[in-house]
């Protein structure tokens, strides 16, 4: 067990995840049965016959590959490493002396993210169990919208009747969306869903729910509801492309109207929408956050950023205090640069029918890249420390100064000062000609920017933490459809390969930065594109010659059967038990083994133009939803029928050509492959043929997925 030490005790303390030395005993035998199956390959190569060699080749390439990146995930899981806070030791040591705290919530589309949905999370970490004095908020809106605006203007003032009701009730969670309508509520009284002021908070909040609703179905703000100055800055001229910088500051402590019912001030809160026009490129959410960081830093200046996506509330009032005990602790806390916590979802089915619970890579991938002194920052859900965001590299002489901010001369400044003074750094040309998106702030050019800036900030010298508390610290939506899972995964897996190919490359060129366990870690994900390809002539090749009854793979009745059965055995049963042990259900684990097939062989190897998509909704009977005639959807249809085909024709032609034992003998490792898949895909074969609702294929999928299976399996046997 390893703990940060210093007067008073450590602050937080680490300790191992158990059964380690039986993991590592079964990672060896699976690299003692990957090294017989390329001995295998490489000692039975076969002479040149009806293309058998070219494939008997290609699955070799596959397996080594698979053997290479099977090495790779091990960094991921060699060690993994859990934290435990003391929140008790920072009151005692820190008092009311905690620095300050900035939060980033950043919006882009009133459409896809309802404004509603936004000021939820808003008033989620404005309730924050922390000095109000001591914490702001800032919202960067994207689309420059009045009707964003207007819903930020409208919680203000549900906010001095909420903050004190979530602290007199120690209501979790502080998002009143999920307080009030997914009850998931706690509270310090017993009774307080039958209480009149829970009844009548509920009935005020959805008040200014109904007068949002109402504005942005009116797709303007009626002139009687613009009661604040802020107002007069927009015109009918304005896009959400082509607009002036605004910054409108409308909570400040200087206002004596900014206290809430009891009397206590609340959260500076400001309102920030960047300047943008159609000739200068804005770098979408990576360009909000770095006009945030510049913004910020005149009006706040906090020394500790907290980013969090608008769809993903605050779920744990306590999580600022949680995060400094890792920055505060006086002798593990100095070369941290960044704490993230992991991403969670509350519109997940109970079976996940989309595998997007990521439980796996919460629960264990990421503690185990922690061990290697770092994690990734997944772009929401993430405590920096400013000056490491901003590109400073670390130094052990560096002192931080917690102080800033609560000191600083700029605050007795008036808000309109702040904001003039403010406006030129959200101006589009701001950045012309600096190191801005280069070498300070959030890294530009790249899919995912986040992963990058955290490698980056890794690279300056920093360390980060990993922290996974019992109570989740953030819950947001997930999709709730086939298509924008898999385009989500495409963006996703771009922007890593980008990364892998550019001077970031962790495997390439991090080693004399990071360490070599970590330089692996990254690898995981930046390698995902890669897997499209091996993944595809797994499940095409052995089906395909399973059709022409040519085997593939080594007869039942030899030694070299073993190695293979027990990788696929032991590989799929402690799948199960790590999905099982991260709280998926056998059905949720089933349902993630076919979506990493759908993943590999559409996310990970197209390159199209990227859907956006957002919905709260849950998929209550766990149907896949289609619908739509993506070129996803004819690959995923395409290999679905052809392993079909193949599997009734090469079964058909054992059956007729009285084959019997010996052909079985040959054939039941392509037999069982290709039954495996036909399984994983028979939400497929549903939308394709059996189901008539919506949510299933267009018959364009249908004919189209029908025509290329038959033609491959036509060729295969000409």
């Amino acid at each position: 067990m390893e703990e940060g030490t210093g007067t008073g005790g450590p602050l937080f303390q680490t300790y191992g995840a158990k059964g380690r030395t039986v993991y590592k005993i079964y990672a060896s035998f699976i690299l003692m049965c990957i090294l017989s199956i390329l001995s295998y390959r490489l000692t039975h190569i076969p002479d040149e016959q009806d293309g058998v060699r070219w494939a008997w080749m290609a699955m070799l390439s596959s397996e080594l590959w698979f053997s290479f990146y099977w090495i790779i995930t091990q960094s991921a899981r060699w060690n993994p490493i859990y934290h435990q806070t003391f929140k008790h030791r920072l009151s005692q040591r820190h008092g009311n002396e905690l620095p300050c705290v900035d939060v980033f919530v950043c919006t882009a589309d009133p459409v896809a993210e309802p404004p509603s949905l936004v000021v939820s999370t808003v008033l989620s970490v404005m309730a924050y169990d922390y000095p109000s004095e001591k914490l702001s908020v800032y919202l960067s809106d994207d689309a420059g919208s009045e009707l964003t605006f207007y819903a930020l203007w409208e919680a203000c003032k549900f906010s001095k009747y909420w903050l004190p009701f979530c602290k007199k009730f120690e209501v979790e969670p502080r998002s009143p969306g999920a307080c009030f309508f997914k009850q998931s509520f706690h509270s310090s009284s017993n009774n307080l869903s039958t209480t009149k002021e829970w009844s009548k908070m509920k009935d005020m909040y959805e008040e200014m729910i109904n007068r949002i609703e109402f504005v942005v179905r009116q797709g303007k703000v009626p002139q009687e509801l613009k009661q604040h100055q802020g107002f007069s800055k927009w015109s009918s001229e304005m896009t959400s492309r082509n607009h002036d910088a605004i910054i409108q500051i409308l909570i400040d402590e200087k206002d004596e109207n900014s206290v809430d019912l009891d009397g206590n001030l609340l959260p500076r809160l400001v309102y920030m929408a960047r300047e943008k026009r159609p000739q200068h490129h804005h770098n979408f959410k990576a360009g909000a956050m770095n006009a945030l960081l510049r913004v910020s830093s005149e009006i706040s200046n906090s020394p500790i950023i907290l980013n969090v996506d608008c769809d993903m509330y605050s779920n744990n009032s306590q999580s600022i205090r949680d995060a400094l005990c890792f920055f505060l602790d006086e002798e593990k806390g100095h070369d941290i640069g960044f704490i993230q916590y992991p991403q969670y979802f509350d519109n997940i089915t109970k079976n996940d029918l989309y595998a997007t619970s990521f439980n796996v890579i919460n629960e264990v991938e990421l503690c185990g890249l922690d061990s290697w002194g770092g994690t990734l920052y997944i772009g929401t859900g993430c405590f920096h420390r400013r000056e490491a965001l901003k590109g400073r590299k670390y130094s052990k002489d560096y002192i931080e100064d917690w102080k800033r901010g609560s000191l600083d001369k700029r605050r007795v400044e008036s808000p309109s000062v702040l904001e003039d003074r403010a406006k030129p750094l959200a101006s589009c040309t701001y950045e012309h000609n600096t190191l801005w998106g280069k070498e300070i702030g959030l890294r530009y050019g790249c899919a995912v920017e986040d992963i990058l800036t955290g490698l980056t900030i890794h690279y300056n010298g920093w360390k980060s933490r990993y922290f996974n508390p019992q109570r989740r610290g953030f819950l947001g939506l997930a999709p709730t459809a086939l298509e924008p899972s898999l385009v989500q995964f495409k963006r996703w897996s771009e922007g890593h390969f980008q990364i892998f190919l550019s001077k970031y490359s962790p495997l390439l060129f991090g080693h004399q930065k990071i360490k070599l366990g970590l330089c692996m870690g990254y690898s995981i994900y930046n390698l995902w594109a890669l897997n499209s390809f091996p993944t595809l002539t797994y499940i095409l090749i052995p089906p395909l010659f399973l059709l022409k009854g040519i085997s593939l793979f080594p007869k039942v009745s030899t030694a070299w059967f073993l190695p293979f059965a027990l990788v696929f055995i032991a590989k799929q049963a402690y799948s199960l038990i790590e999905a099982l042990y991260c709280g998926d259900t056998f059905m949720g684990w089933w349902n993630s083994q076919r979506m990493w097939v759908f993943r590999r062989i559409t996310s990970f190897l197209l390159w199209l133009p990227l859907i956006t998509y957002s919905s709260s909704l849950v998929n209550e009977q766990e149907v896949m939803e289609f619908h739509s005639a993506s070129p996803m959807f004819v690959i995923v249809g395409t290999v679905a029928l052809l392993n079909a085909f193949c599997l009734v024709g090469g079964v058909m032609r054992m059956v007729n050509m009285n084959e019997g034992d010996a052909g079985m003998d040959a054939l039941l490792i392509q037999v069982v492959l290709c039954g495996m898949v036909v399984a994983i895909n028979v939400p497929i074969y549903e939308g394709l043929f059996l189901r008539k609702d919506k949510g299933c294929m267009p018959s364009s999928v249908t004919f189209a997925s029908l025509g290329a299976a038959m033609l491959a399996c036509l060729l295969t046997m000409v």
